[in-house]
């Protein structure tokens, strides 16, 4: 279906298009600057450390829902191999084959384009199958590190997952932070917790894909006001599964992406987080979410750390 008014709507008020120059290509991560890093350094206490990724593995988190997005394929293809003569050192090697979204990643900006384009008014055909994302691609988002504020909906609400198919609203958002004690600053990274991985980590993948919780067309309003530098969560679509309009899929991609520059990431396991923050009665953290600078890449893999 076309793109309803409510999305252009929307679209006008969000839109972040030469707000960082006609050439930028980093969106809101501008808004993590030397001083909000400095600032983030300052939530480590304890210096306990939380990975966030999913394990990389042949029966990882894809099922099939999305096309071409396969799981890794880890073959060996040195084992124990003397290289430089018999009784000389042995060296082991391995390689992998798979979709860069496969499991906890980063969506680069050009990874959706909608009406023809991609953030800040650029050609969606500057994406080709040669030279890649021309512009905008997952090697121009940079070491990313910020505070990271833990919006843990799903304890907000007294629940250990929402409902498949809850569109976690800005009022959702605003509960859980008020849960944190702290409020969302610019040049923040926001990690919204549905709970739904829960569902995958025991091994059903396709309750996890599908129907899911997710972010509502409502919510980029609330992120853009904020000035939150990036958003991700703990589901494979990161907004609601199947869409609050009937018809209209991606918008909550095509908003961040496409109209604000925003970068976003799924898959991200916040499990243990919730429990640690919660114990604390803590939210914020540094954290460090470097994606894998592939050239042209309109994603890439991440390992992302919270650091308490």
């Amino acid at each position: 279906m076309a793109l309803p008014a409510e999305f252009h709507e929307i679209a006008k008020r969000v839109n972040n298009w030469g707000r960082w120059g006609a050439d930028d290509e980093r969106g809101t991560l501008n808004l993590i600057t030397d001083g909000v890093v400095r600032a983030a350094a300052a939530e480590v206490r304890t210096g306990r450390r939380i990975p966030l990724a999913l394990p990389l593995k042949e029966d990882g988190v894809q099922a099939g829902l999305i096309p071409g997005r396969i799981n890794p394929l880890h073959t060996m293809v040195q084992i124990n191999q003397e290289l430089f003569g018999p009784g000389g050192v042995a060296c082991s090697d391995d390689t992998v084959v798979m979709g860069l979204q496969a499991g906890t990643h980063w969506d680069a900006l050009t990874h959706v384009s909608h009406s023809g384009r991609i953030y800040n008014g650029r050609p969606a055909d500057t994406i080709t199958a040669h030279g890649r994302a021309r512009f905008g691609g997952i090697d121009k988002a940079g070491p990313i590190a910020s505070r990271g504020i833990l919006l843990d909906v799903a304890r907000a609400k007294g629940v250990d997952r929402l409902p498949g198919g809850h569109a976690v609203t800005p009022e959702d958002l605003a509960e859980a932070e008020a849960l944190t004690g702290t409020e969302v600053r610019p040049g923040d990274i926001v990690l919204v917790r549905t709970g739904q991985i829960a569902l995958c980590l025991a091994g059903d993948r396709h309750g996890y894909a599908f129907p899911s919780p997710g972010l509502s067309i409502r919510t980029p309003e609330w992120f853009h006001a904020r000035d939150v530098a990036a958003v991700a969560n703990d589901t494979l679509t990161f907004e609601v599964f199947p869409p609050e309009i009937d018809g209209l899929w991606l918008p909550v991609h095509a908003l961040h992406l496409v109209e604000m520059g925003m970068h976003q990431g799924q898959n991200w396991d916040l499990e243990e987080l919730s429990t640690a923050c919660a114990e604390a009665r803590r939210y914020a953290f540094l954290l460090t979410a470097v994606p894998e600078p592939f050239a042209g890449a309109v994603g890439s893999p991440v390992a992302p750390v919270a650091i308490l």
